[in-house]
């Protein structure tokens, strides 16, 4: 079981499984929510997640035309997941909010085209330049 928090402790989650993929994320988007040049996110069944505390989410609508919402903590602003209509039934948790992410590895570096000069992610990690077309159920 993973387990993590915001920064304050008012939200707080556990995971049971491993994640379907881990993901560094190079869009606009989340270089804006990480405040750094990527988000670094694990993919799992939303069935096997829960949560406490009462996170704040805010939605947009992704270029692809799927909406994509985050949820955050309202008190600290810790990001802690996303969810994308594309992928149903599936959240992506914040890296840095677990506990220990000790075994977890990106696997994939997604919406390469947006990646800035200064954020250099390994040479060897399978990149894709937008979304790639798998979805969750498909190997990586």
């Amino acid at each position: 079981m993973l387990t993590g928090r915001c920064l304050c402790g008012a939200c707080a989650y556990e995971i049971d499984g491993d994640p379907v993929v881990v993901a560094h994320c190079h869009c606009l988007d989340c270089q804006r929510v990480s405040g750094a040049g990527h988000a670094t996110g694990a993919m799992f069944p939303e069935a096997d997640v829960r949560l406490s505390g009462e996170p704040t989410t805010y939605s947009i609508t992704s270029e692809a035309g799927n909406t994509v919402t985050r949820l955050f903590c309202g008190r600290c602003g810790s990001p802690l997941f996303g969810k994308n209509t594309g992928m149903a039934g599936f959240m992506t948790v914040s890296l840095g909010t677990l506990d220990s992410s000790e075994g977890l590895t990106p696997q994939v570096a997604i919406f390469a085209r947006s990646r800035q000069a200064w954020d250099v992610v390994g040479a060897d990690l399978p990149t894709f330049e937008a979304q790639p077309g798998w979805t969750p159920t498909d190997p990586v």
